[in-house]
Protein backbone atom coordinates (compact mmCIF):
# COMPACT_ATOMS: atom_id res chain seq x y z
CA UNK A 1 0.00 0.00 0.00
CA UNK A 2 1.45 3.53 -1.06
CA UNK A 3 1.47 6.33 1.32
CA UNK A 4 -1.56 8.31 -0.39
CA UNK A 5 -3.86 4.76 0.33
CA UNK A 6 -2.72 4.52 3.14
CA UNK A 7 -3.60 7.98 4.13
CA UNK A 8 -7.09 7.50 3.04
CA UNK A 9 -7.71 4.55 4.33
CA UNK A 10 -6.38 5.91 7.58
CA UNK A 11 -8.65 9.24 7.38
CA UNK A 12 -11.80 7.25 6.53
CA UNK A 13 -11.41 4.67 9.18
CA UNK A 14 -10.72 7.50 11.75
CA UNK A 15 -13.68 8.99 10.57
CA UNK A 16 -15.62 6.24 11.19
CA UNK A 17 -14.11 5.40 14.47
CA UNK A 18 -15.13 8.84 15.31
CA UNK A 19 -18.57 8.63 13.94
CA UNK A 20 -19.37 5.42 15.73
CA UNK A 21 -19.20 7.68 19.21
CA UNK A 22 -20.71 11.26 17.70
CA UNK A 23 -23.30 10.02 15.91
CA UNK A 24 -24.38 7.03 18.89
CA UNK A 25 -27.19 9.38 20.11
CA UNK A 26 -28.82 10.69 16.49
CA UNK A 27 -28.41 7.59 15.25
CA UNK A 28 -30.71 5.81 17.72
CA UNK A 29 -33.13 8.99 17.23
CA UNK A 30 -32.97 8.37 13.60
CA UNK A 31 -33.68 4.68 13.62
CA UNK A 32 -36.70 5.15 16.44
CA UNK A 33 -38.15 7.35 13.82
CA UNK A 34 -38.04 5.01 11.25
CA UNK A 35 -38.90 2.02 13.78
CA UNK A 36 -42.14 4.32 14.29
CA UNK A 37 -42.74 4.98 10.84
CA UNK A 38 -42.70 1.21 9.41
CA UNK A 39 -45.17 0.04 12.46
CA UNK A 40 -47.72 2.31 11.13
CA UNK A 41 -47.05 1.29 7.39
CA UNK A 42 -45.46 5.00 6.45
CA UNK A 43 -42.70 4.99 4.19
CA UNK A 44 -39.01 6.36 4.00
CA UNK A 45 -37.89 8.20 1.84
CA UNK A 46 -34.08 8.96 0.87
CA UNK A 47 -32.87 11.95 -1.70
CA UNK A 48 -29.87 13.59 -2.68
CA UNK A 49 -28.52 16.08 -5.48
CA UNK A 50 -25.45 15.33 -7.53
CA UNK A 51 -23.54 12.33 -5.67
CA UNK A 52 -25.27 12.01 -2.71
CA UNK A 53 -28.21 10.40 -4.80
CA UNK A 54 -26.18 7.43 -4.53
CA UNK A 55 -27.24 6.78 -1.34
CA UNK A 56 -30.88 7.42 -2.26
CA UNK A 57 -29.92 4.41 -4.33
CA UNK A 58 -27.66 2.26 -1.99
CA UNK A 59 -30.90 1.50 0.43
CA UNK A 60 -33.42 0.76 -2.90
CA UNK A 61 -34.11 -2.92 -3.81
CA UNK A 62 -30.73 -3.87 -1.91
CA UNK A 63 -29.97 -7.13 -0.72
CA UNK A 64 -30.10 -7.28 3.32
CA UNK A 65 -31.87 -3.62 3.04
CA UNK A 66 -35.32 -2.85 3.78
CA UNK A 67 -38.55 -2.44 1.31
CA UNK A 68 -40.20 0.13 2.43
CA UNK A 69 -37.33 2.89 1.68
CA UNK A 70 -38.25 4.91 -1.31
CA UNK A 71 -35.49 6.63 -3.83
CA UNK A 72 -35.72 10.12 -4.82
CA UNK A 73 -34.75 10.24 -8.03
CA UNK A 74 -34.49 13.27 -10.34
CA UNK A 75 -32.57 12.53 -13.74
CA UNK A 76 -31.54 16.34 -14.20
CA UNK A 77 -30.01 16.93 -10.59
CA UNK A 78 -28.17 13.60 -10.72
CA UNK A 79 -25.05 13.11 -13.02
CA UNK A 80 -26.20 10.36 -15.97
CA UNK A 81 -27.91 13.35 -17.32
CA UNK A 82 -25.48 15.94 -17.41
CA UNK A 83 -22.96 16.27 -14.55
CA UNK A 84 -21.96 19.83 -15.02
CA UNK A 85 -25.86 20.80 -15.82
CA UNK A 86 -26.44 18.97 -12.64
CA UNK A 87 -25.02 21.50 -10.36
CA UNK A 88 -26.51 24.36 -12.21
CA UNK A 89 -30.35 22.49 -11.30
CA UNK A 90 -29.28 21.55 -7.90
CA UNK A 91 -29.42 25.43 -7.49
CA UNK A 92 -32.28 26.53 -9.06
CA UNK A 93 -35.22 27.04 -6.71
CA UNK A 94 -38.94 25.79 -7.48
CA UNK A 95 -37.30 22.33 -8.96
CA UNK A 96 -37.70 19.82 -6.19
CA UNK A 97 -41.23 20.66 -4.90
CA UNK A 98 -43.37 18.99 -8.09
CA UNK A 99 -40.90 15.99 -8.15
CA UNK A 100 -41.52 15.46 -4.42
CA UNK A 101 -45.16 16.06 -4.82
CA UNK A 102 -45.56 13.02 -7.58
CA UNK A 103 -44.32 10.88 -4.60
CA UNK A 104 -47.41 11.17 -2.84
CA UNK A 105 -45.32 11.30 0.92
CA UNK A 106 -47.94 11.43 3.77
CA UNK A 107 -47.68 12.47 7.69
CA UNK A 108 -45.62 9.90 9.60
CA UNK A 109 -43.13 9.05 6.51
CA UNK A 110 -39.61 9.74 7.15
CA UNK A 111 -37.67 12.17 4.66
CA UNK A 112 -33.91 11.15 4.73
CA UNK A 113 -31.86 14.03 2.66
CA UNK A 114 -27.74 13.54 2.13
CA UNK A 115 -25.99 17.16 1.02
CA UNK A 116 -22.62 17.00 2.19
CA UNK A 117 -22.68 21.12 1.76
CA UNK A 118 -26.08 21.75 2.78
CA UNK A 119 -26.88 25.09 1.50
CA UNK A 120 -28.02 24.65 -2.27
CA UNK A 121 -31.51 25.08 -3.02
CA UNK A 122 -32.86 21.50 -3.71
CA UNK A 123 -32.02 19.95 0.13
CA UNK A 124 -33.41 23.27 1.48
CA UNK A 125 -36.56 22.61 -0.73
CA UNK A 126 -36.81 19.44 0.17
CA UNK A 127 -36.63 19.97 3.97
CA UNK A 128 -39.06 22.61 3.68
CA UNK A 129 -41.38 20.22 1.72
CA UNK A 130 -40.53 17.78 4.05
CA UNK A 131 -41.72 19.67 7.10
CA UNK A 132 -44.85 20.73 5.37
CA UNK A 133 -46.70 17.86 4.63
CA UNK A 134 -45.59 16.42 8.39
CA UNK A 135 -42.60 14.05 7.59
CA UNK A 136 -39.74 13.32 9.96
CA UNK A 137 -36.81 15.12 8.23
CA UNK A 138 -33.49 13.36 9.07
CA UNK A 139 -30.44 15.40 7.45
CA UNK A 140 -26.71 13.46 6.25
CA UNK A 141 -24.51 16.77 5.79
CA UNK A 142 -21.40 18.57 7.28
CA UNK A 143 -22.01 21.29 9.29
CA UNK A 144 -18.26 22.28 9.01
CA UNK A 145 -18.64 22.78 5.25
CA UNK A 146 -22.13 24.39 5.58
CA UNK A 147 -20.76 26.67 8.34
CA UNK A 148 -18.05 27.84 6.15
CA UNK A 149 -20.03 28.50 3.13
CA UNK A 150 -23.55 29.08 3.98
CA UNK A 151 -22.73 33.27 4.21
CA UNK A 152 -26.27 34.11 5.56
CA UNK A 153 -28.25 31.42 3.54
CA UNK A 154 -30.35 28.76 4.68
CA UNK A 155 -28.80 25.38 6.04
CA UNK A 156 -30.03 22.12 6.07
CA UNK A 157 -28.38 20.81 8.92
CA UNK A 158 -31.29 24.26 10.56
CA UNK A 159 -34.08 22.81 9.18
CA UNK A 160 -33.79 18.63 10.23
CA UNK A 161 -35.54 17.17 12.86
CA UNK A 162 -32.70 14.54 13.27
CA UNK A 163 -28.86 16.04 12.23
CA UNK A 164 -26.28 13.38 11.26
CA UNK A 165 -23.13 15.38 10.96
CA UNK A 166 -20.86 13.29 9.13
CA UNK A 167 -17.79 15.37 10.09
CA UNK A 168 -16.16 15.86 6.95
CA UNK A 169 -14.04 19.23 6.01
CA UNK A 170 -15.16 21.87 3.65
CA UNK A 171 -14.55 20.43 0.28
CA UNK A 172 -14.96 16.21 0.93
CA UNK A 173 -11.45 15.28 0.01
CA UNK A 174 -9.47 14.30 2.83
CA UNK A 175 -6.18 13.47 1.33
CA UNK A 176 -3.31 16.30 0.81
CA UNK A 177 -1.79 15.77 -2.50
CA UNK A 178 2.25 16.27 -1.91
CA UNK A 179 3.74 19.53 -3.35
CA UNK A 180 0.54 21.18 -4.26
CA UNK A 181 -2.80 23.05 -2.46
CA UNK A 182 -4.99 19.88 -3.80
CA UNK A 183 -7.07 17.41 -1.74
CA UNK A 184 -8.08 14.02 -3.13
CA UNK A 185 -10.11 11.16 -1.76
CA UNK A 186 -13.72 12.29 -1.20
CA UNK A 187 -15.26 10.46 1.83
CA UNK A 188 -19.01 11.87 2.31
CA UNK A 189 -20.48 8.78 -0.12
CA UNK A 190 -18.70 6.00 2.08
CA UNK A 191 -19.64 7.38 5.01
CA UNK A 192 -23.23 8.76 4.39
CA UNK A 193 -23.83 4.90 2.85
CA UNK A 194 -21.73 3.75 6.57
CA UNK A 195 -24.10 5.67 8.56
CA UNK A 196 -27.47 4.74 6.36
CA UNK A 197 -26.54 1.35 6.54
CA UNK A 198 -26.14 0.94 9.95
CA UNK A 199 -29.30 3.13 10.90
CA UNK A 200 -31.71 0.39 8.64
CA UNK A 201 -29.75 -2.71 10.40
CA UNK A 202 -30.59 -1.35 13.46
CA UNK A 203 -34.05 -0.51 12.03
CA UNK A 204 -34.31 -4.35 11.18
CA UNK A 205 -32.80 -5.92 14.52
CA UNK A 206 -36.14 -3.90 16.87
CA UNK A 207 -38.64 -5.22 14.02
CA UNK A 208 -37.35 -8.34 14.67
CA UNK A 209 -39.39 -8.35 17.58
CA UNK A 210 -42.63 -7.86 15.37
CA UNK A 211 -41.89 -10.75 13.04
CA UNK A 212 -39.88 -11.05 10.13
CA UNK A 213 -38.74 -7.33 9.31
CA UNK A 214 -39.10 -6.73 5.04
CA UNK A 215 -35.87 -7.27 3.88
CA UNK A 216 -34.80 -8.10 0.63
CA UNK A 217 -32.73 -11.32 -0.37
CA UNK A 218 -29.28 -11.58 -3.12
CA UNK A 219 -31.60 -12.93 -6.01
CA UNK A 220 -28.77 -15.53 -5.84
CA UNK A 221 -29.89 -16.59 -2.47
CA UNK A 222 -32.05 -19.93 -1.79
CA UNK A 223 -35.87 -18.86 -1.59
CA UNK A 224 -34.95 -14.92 -2.67
CA UNK A 225 -37.34 -14.91 -6.14
CA UNK A 226 -40.44 -15.76 -3.55
CA UNK A 227 -39.92 -13.52 -0.93
CA UNK A 228 -38.91 -10.83 -3.17
CA UNK A 229 -41.50 -11.00 -5.21
CA UNK A 230 -43.91 -10.53 -2.15
CA UNK A 231 -42.35 -7.93 -0.70
CA UNK A 232 -42.61 -6.30 -4.55
CA UNK A 233 -46.13 -6.82 -4.41
CA UNK A 234 -46.48 -5.64 -0.98
CA UNK A 235 -44.27 -2.13 -1.49
CA UNK A 236 -44.52 -1.49 -5.12
CA UNK A 237 -47.88 0.75 -5.16
CA UNK A 238 -46.40 3.43 -3.25
CA UNK A 239 -42.47 2.91 -4.91
CA UNK A 240 -42.62 4.07 -8.45
CA UNK A 241 -39.06 2.76 -8.48
CA UNK A 242 -40.05 -0.88 -8.30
Amino acid sequence: MTAVTDSYFSALIGRLETLRETLAEPMSRASAAICAAARSDRRVYIFGTGHSHMLAEEVHYRAGGLAFTIPVLIGSAMLHEGAVISTVYERIEGLIRPVLERYGMQPGDVLIIASNSGVNAAPIEAADYGREIGATVIAITSLAYSAAIANGRRRLADLADIVLDNGLPPGDAMVDLPGTELKVGPASTAVGTTVLNAIFADVAAELCKDGNPPVYLSANMPGAKEINQQLVKKYRPRNPHL
